[in-house]
């Protein structure tokens, strides 16, 4: 067992853009367990089989969210894809599963994902059912617990995950090590640790840079400003801008977050860099 273990986490990948941003970035960042939301992942809605398993080659353990559902042949493959979560919250029966658990390094690592309740579909609890998880997790020896949250308010993503910290971490050990919020694809610049966990309100996207949240300008523009359904469209750029936090951890909890904000142009093939870290402490 390493004494520190390193974990990146992207936000929301969106279409081929995303796809092909997250596989260069991990080809020269790879030392990692690789945690991604890939619920818009083929052409901006949903997921195929043919890129879960190419995204499989490169990254640990896939979460998503209420859009995972919108590639039908998902019901063919998702109950057999050991390393894809969909939200723990959906009614009992639904196909798949809500968390998974890894061995990474000799650790035992677990992932869950959960869908908010505010200005979203109706869904079960995720304060009911992501602690009766966790408290069964906890059982099995799992040592830390990572959390993708998909949801839409700020306010519930925020109390939720102090709501976890104080429940499960203590001054000596944290078992939620990590608590992610996605679904809006718009970074917030609030990464910290709290009570040894780290944490994000959004972690952001990767997809088009030039784009309104990876979807085209001119399809967003006129749905918005209509009211009329329009189909969105996945936006064509040659900019892809690269979303996610890269955390750093022990067995006692999160010791480092840094986010992830990258522009790359593949027509200069520059790379522009935003971001900062937050230590413990």
């Amino acid at each position: 067992m390493i004494d520190q273990i390193k974990i990146l986490f992207f936000g929301d990948i969106t279409g081929r853009l995303g796809r092909n941003a997250v596989k260069s970035y991990l080809a020269s960042n790879n030392e990692a367990f690789v945690i991604a939301n890939i619920e818009n992942a083929s052409h901006g809605f949903g997921l195929t089989k043919k890129n879960y398993l190419d995204l499989s080659e490169y990254i640990n353990c896939f979460t998503s969210g209420n859009h995972i559902w919108d590639k039908k042949d998902i019901y063919e493959y998702i109950d057999e894809a050991e390393n894809l979560v969909r939200p723990i919250n959906y009614p009992s029966g639904t196909h798949g599963k809500g968390s998974a658990v890894f061995d990474y390094n000799g650790h035992k690592i677990a992932v869950i994902n959960a869908l908010g309740r505010v200005f979203m579909p109706p869904i079960d609890s995720p304060w009911k059912v992501v602690t009766e998880e966790i408290d069964r997790l906890k059982l099995e020896g799992v040592e830390s617990i990572f959390i993708d949250f998909h949801a839409e308010a700020t306010a519930e993503k925020i109390c939720f995950s102090k709501y976890l910290a104080n429940t499960y971490n203590t001054e000596e050990k944290a078992l939620i090590k990590g608590f992610f919020g996605t679904h809006t694809h718009v970074q917030t610049a609030d990464e910290q640790i709290i009570n040894g966990m780290a944490y994000i309100t959004d972690a952001g996207f990767c997809g088009a840079f030039d784009s309104v949240i990876g979807m085209d300008f001119a399809t967003s523009l006129k749905r918005l400003s209509t009211s009329l359904p329009e189909r969105y469209e996945i936006a064509q750029s040659s900019a892809a801008q690269i979303n996610g936090v890269e955390v750093l951890f022990d067995r006692t909890g999160a010791t480092q977050i840094k986010r992830i904000n990258l522009i790359v142009d593949s027509k200069n093939e520059s790379e522009v860099p935003i971001g900062c870290s937050r230590d413990e402490g």
